[in-house]
């Protein structure tokens, strides 16, 4: 997909906007009550948020990706929370999603702020890569069930989310992949996680997570989704914060620094 012209963009005209909402259907697959509707952009867009698209240079009324947040406000500080960042699938691997928050940075920057938060999910490794290695942001907490993407708690597969923290202020360089090399607190044994380890002390931690988790069964997956709430949950509240994805062939590893 490398090398397919694109180009972003603000987005300002509120038809324009429900061509966004296309966008995250197309993207995750939501449902009408998941869409973010064009009338939040429209509405943000008017008192501080950036809504940015994403345009194929030969099309460029139909966007394949977005980019949107607004400042947020706690302890006396005031910072960009970034909500959404949608790439359709298609469009992955073109260097969109990290051009789109590149400009959503500037877009920041020009406002005064220097910082920028936004969550993912622990279980989805090629987010870890783009968020921890190739934009340089730290996850510093864990936050089980953090949304309801389900009809019933019961039943709903548990949305945990890693909180991201992007210093604005830094060098954009992105990062390759490091190697595994730290002490091991989480691995896989053939598809299903073993035992978390709890109690490590080293200043360099390793967590395993599938490279590809989407495809593995519902009761692997939330196998791997609780070994990773633990892991990462506990050594978060301890002081550590995540700071990479190192990979090994076909493994990955969240990387813990102290």
């Amino acid at each position: 997909m490398r090398g397919r012209a694109f180009v972003v963009r603000d987005v300002t005209d509120p038809w324009a906007m429900r061509r966004l909402e296309d966008v995250q259907v197309g993207a995750w697959g939501y449902a009408d009550r998941e869409v973010l509707p064009a009338t939040m952009f429209r509405i943000g867009a008017h008192t501080g948020a950036v809504v940015l698209g994403a345009y194929p240079e030969d099309d460029p009324e139909t966007p394949f990706g977005l980019a949107y947040g607004f400042p947020a406000l706690g302890g006396g500080e005031v910072w960009h929370h970034s909500h959404l960042l949608a790439v359709r699938p298609d469009w992955r691997g073109s260097g969109a999603a990290v051009a789109l928050k590149h400009a959503q940075r500037e877009r920041v920057l020009a406002q005064g702020l220097t910082r920028m938060t936004w969550t993912f999910d622990p279980l989805v490794a090629r987010n870890a890569r783009l968020n921890l290695g190739k934009l340089g942001a730290r996850a510093v907490s864990y936050h089980p069930d953090w949304y309801a993407l389900g009809e019933a708690r019961e039943t709903a597969f548990p949305a945990d989310r890693l909180m991201v923290e992007w210093d604005l202020t830094q060098p954009q360089v992105e990062r390759p992949a490091p190697g595994p090399e730290g002490e091991v607190v989480l691995e896989g044994k053939g598809d299903v996680p073993a035992s978390p380890r709890l109690d490590a002390t080293s200043p360099r931690l390793l967590a395993e997570v599938p490279l590809h988790a989407e495809p593995l069964p519902d009761d692997v997956r939330l196998a791997w989704r609780l070994a990773l709430r633990a892991v990462l949950g506990t050594y978060l509240e301890c002081g550590y914060a995540v700071t990479d994805l190192a990979r090994e062939g076909e493994r990955a590893f969240y990387v813990l620094t102290k």
